[in-house]
């Protein structure tokens, strides 16, 4: 017989940690792609100043 999360609290409660934890690696990952493009933004300034004080 087929029990859905519904029907089963341990269940439910079981899929409910996993999505927590799913959502706090999503977070983490997403915190971390904005650090690594604001660092990029900051490379490519540096780059884009050196190349400007280079024509001078």
């Amino acid at each position: 017989m087929l029990t859905t999360t519904t029907e089963d609290p341990s269940l439910t409660k079981v899929m409910q940690v996993y999505q927590a934890d799913q959502q706090v690696k999503y977070l983490h990952l997403q915190a971390e792609i904005e650090v690594l493009l604001q660092h990029l933004k900051t490379v490519g300034q540096q780059k884009q100043q050196e190349k400007t004080l280079a024509q001078v």
